[in-house]
């Protein structure tokens, strides 16, 4: 039974592609909430209280009740909310798509956040293994519009940082892995994904991204410099 009525609320900041998952999906179904900037330099107390394991953003607070995590947050709003879904109905279907969630998530996301903390050695090992998987998710979307098929589904909306974050990642920290002519389906992909409107419409400030990046970098590359002292 879907629930409609309750006050719905979430916790996130404009800059976290986990954030705008839960944005983009929250308006692909047309559900209504309240946005609640956070500070992570001075973390609320709702937002303590209501992620007190991990204190992190996104949280989504739906009639009093905190659901922590981008990917749970996600599976409870598809449960919750029937219209417009964007799991499929069919098992195994289903299993394919959390699959190459976790394997994006598990696979690629971190070797990014390696290659984007490090430098020399390290940050060229995390290059290949990001590279690695990034292959890997160009054979699974090859001929495909979105990896949902004909329209945006649960890993567009969970890769979807791809199409936007990674080339600031990228120019912050000075490595590349996205690459048009080697992964073609991906970029075709990146295209698509960034012309349907719900997405378009809901992106952060791209200066606003190169500046944060670009002062995060700067921080991880001192923190490393006083390691080595």
């Amino acid at each position: 039974m879907e629930e409609k009525e309750e006050e719905l609320k979430l916790l996130g900041t404009k800059l976290s592609p986990f954030s705008w998952r839960i944005i983009w999906v929250l308006k692909l179904k047309g559900i209504e909430y309240d946005f609640i900037e956070e500070d992570l330099r001075n973390k609320s107390q709702l937002l303590l209280s209501s992620n007190p394991v991990h204190k992190k953003v996104p949280v989504l607070i739906h009639g009093g009740k905190a659901i922590p995590e981008s990917i749970i947050i996600l599976l409870y709003i598809e449960e919750t909310w029937l219209k417009n879904p964007i799991l499929p109905n069919d098992p195994y279907e289903r299993s394919q798509a959390l699959f190459w969630a976790k394997f994006a998530d598990e696979k690629f996301l971190p070797e990014i956040e390696m290659a984007f903390s490090s430098t020399g050695d390290d940050q060229v090992k995390a290059v290949e293994l990001a590279t690695a998987a990034l292959e890997v998710l160009e054979g699974e979307i090859k001929g495909k519009r979105f990896f949902g098929g004909d329209r945006i589904g649960f890993v567009d909306v969970v890769v979807g940082w791809i199409a936007y974050w990674l080339e600031m990642v990228e120019e912050a920290a000075c490595f590349k892995v996205s690459n048009s002519k080697k992964f073609p389906s991906l970029h075709s992909w990146m295209n698509n994904f960034l012309e349907v409107t719900v997405i378009r419409e809901n992106l952060p400030s791209p200066d606003d991204l190169r500046i944060f990046f670009h002062d995060l970098r700067q921080v991880k590359c001192d923190s490393l410099t006083q390691e080595i002292k």
